[in-house]
């Protein structure tokens, strides 16, 4: 019996040959192929998705049980079954109605740590909480992977909001991450924030280890300018860190959808409690539209499609996520481990092997650096990669309103040259024009030949706020719950970050000396005689 995948695969090879170009011979095929939903436009209409293959897709999407599921997730159900947890990020921005777990509101609890957050940072803003050499100026955020990607991304993206102390984040085991963040700091007048669920987590603690020797001798007692985002309550306490000053969540909150909570206490410091609430509200935003819109007008559900038929369907192993926004210049590493973490799996939830390829690989870089990048590969080399573009009508510097049109008109050019291309017939007539003829014409022209028939989606908002930023995040997480209902799999465990760590652990005595390398391979073996010299 042909499955909903086979059904969309034989549409695909049917269709093979219609370009996207001439899918636009009528009017209505922009509207068509695109949805609103308070300020915001996805525009999917530049891929050669036509309407049999949405109506597939829409239908395959059905079938996967994603309203149940979708309502087990909101409902507090345990939906990573691999872990025997909830997955709720998403009451960490609904503030409004009740959450059950497990017969409890988790709601309350999740409201007062908002509060408490909110409280200390209005007393670190408003200059209460000082350090021991004045008035906080800087916050130095120590974490990895999802307590570090995601504020990170959001303060260089909120910077206009920013009218709190300077934030800064290291993460890296690398020492040469903290040395050059702290280089430069005032010890007295800074604050370190650790984040660590567990308080073990490795890179974290030895960096919290660095900045508190780093403190040492310059502040009188270095522990009290340390603030923690941990449940792990001794171990904190035995850091000398006061519980005032640490701020948990459940494990129901996953570290990659964790900023929205006290993982966002840095960016809650740069921008103050309202902006984040703000923050808070355009994801909740999201997830109400996500809820209740029909799925041929649901944006995360939309989204997923063209990501599932340029993936599974088309066989495009890669998506680049282009930001015509240079404060979302680190976007498309958040949305790596978004993405690749959360769907980068290679079995089922009953653990059979998947028959098809999960994740593609999520890369990207702002617009315009980019184009004067790996942009030459996106229009003429010979793999084709889907790219999505995220765009804002309008920017901050109204003094520069010029630069803005320049980067909005790059960014509908590129769109636009990926889908049309250059034909031989064109790259002739342009060599001809500079007076080129014969072999030389052809050789010229064939270089200047652009396939087109390029995949692209454009995501585009008013005016990159606090509260538009919560939107997109949302967007793309819910994204990533679609994809993965569809593909059947776990989208909220990582099993796959293991393995390392605990090489890694059984490695460091073998560098120090400690213990024989002997039973490890020959080029394991190699690389530590080189490296302990």
């Amino acid at each position: 019996m042909a499955s909903p995948f086979d059904a969309l695969r034989a549409h695909h090879a049917a269709t093979r040959d219609t370009t996207i170009a001439q899918l636009f011979d009528t009017a209505e095929r922009a509207g068509a192929f695109s949805a609103r939903h308070n300020g915001l436009l996805f525009d999917f209409s530049k891929t050669n998705i036509d309407r049999q293959a949405l109506d597939l897709l829409i239908g395959l999407a059905e079938g996967s049980g994603l309203s149940e599921k979708r309502a087990a997730m909101f409902g507090g159900a345990r939906i990573n079954e691999t872990e025997g947890r909830a997955v709720l990020h998403t009451a960490l921005r609904n503030l409004d109605t009740p959450v059950i777990v497990d017969g409890q509101d988790v709601m309350p609890e999740v409201r007062a740590i908002l509060d408490r957050c909110a409280g200390f940072a209005d007393d670190v803003r408003a200059g209460r909480f000082t350090g021991q050499g004045g008035r906080i100026t800087d916050v130095v955020n120590l974490g990895i992977g999802g307590s570090d990607l995601g504020p990170a991304m959001a303060c260089i993206a909120l910077a206009p909001y920013a009218d709190g102390p300077r934030c800064h984040f290291v993460s890296n085991v690398d020492g040469a991450h903290v040395a050059d963040v702290l280089k430069g700091l005032n010890p007295e007048t800074t604050l370190v924030i650790v984040a660590s669920k567990t308080f073990t987590t490795i890179e974290t603690i030895t960096n919290a280890d660095t900045a508190k020797a780093w403190m040492a001798g310059k502040v009188a007692d270095p522990a009290a300018q340390f603030a923690a985002v941990s449940t792990a309550l001794d171990k904190t306490g035995a850091y000398g860190i006061a519980p005032e000053r640490v701020f948990g969540f459940e494990d129901w909150v996953g570290g990659r959808y964790s900023m929205w909570g006290p993982i966002g206490l840095a960016l809650m410091l740069a921008i103050g409690p309202d902006n984040f609430r703000a923050f808070l509200a355009g994801g909740a935003d999201i997830d109400t539209h996500f809820r209740e819109a029909p799925l041929a007008e649901n944006l995360p559900v939309l989204l997923a499609l063209v990501g599932i038929w340029h993936n599974q369907i088309c066989g495009h192993a890669t998506r680049a996520v282009l930001p015509y926004e240079q404060r979302l210049a680190r976007l498309p590493a958040y949305l790596q481990q978004l993405e690749m973490e959360s769907n980068g799996k290679r079995v089922a939830m009953d653990g059979s092997d998947l028959p098809f390829d999960s994740g593609p690989v999520v890369w990207g870089e702002p617009g315009t650096n980019g184009q004067h990048a790996f942009y030459q590969l996106i229009h003429q080399g010979t793999r084709i990669v889907p790219c999505e573009f995220l765009v804002g009508r309008e920017g901050f510097e109204p003094d520069l309103a010029h630069q803005h049109l320049l980067l909005v008109s790059n960014c509908l050019a590129q769109s636009e040259a990926l889908m049309r291309g250059r034909s031989l017939e064109e790259a002739r007539a342009i060599m001809a024009k500079k007076g080129l003829t014969g072999a030389e014409l052809e050789r010229q022209a064939r270089h200047r030949v652009f396939p087109g028939n390029r995949p692209s989606t454009t995501l585009a908002y008013p005016k990159l706020t606090p509260f538009v930023l919560g939107q997109i995040i949302a967007l793309y997480e819910q994204r990533v719950f679609v994809e993965g209902v569809i593909l059947g799999i776990n989208s909220y465990d990582q099993w796959g970050v293991e393995l390392g760590k605990e090489l890694a652990l059984a490695l460091q005595p073998i560098l120090e000396g400690k213990q024989s390398a002997e039973g490890k391979d020959g080029s394991t073996q190699q690389l530590v005689a080189y490296l302990r010299g």
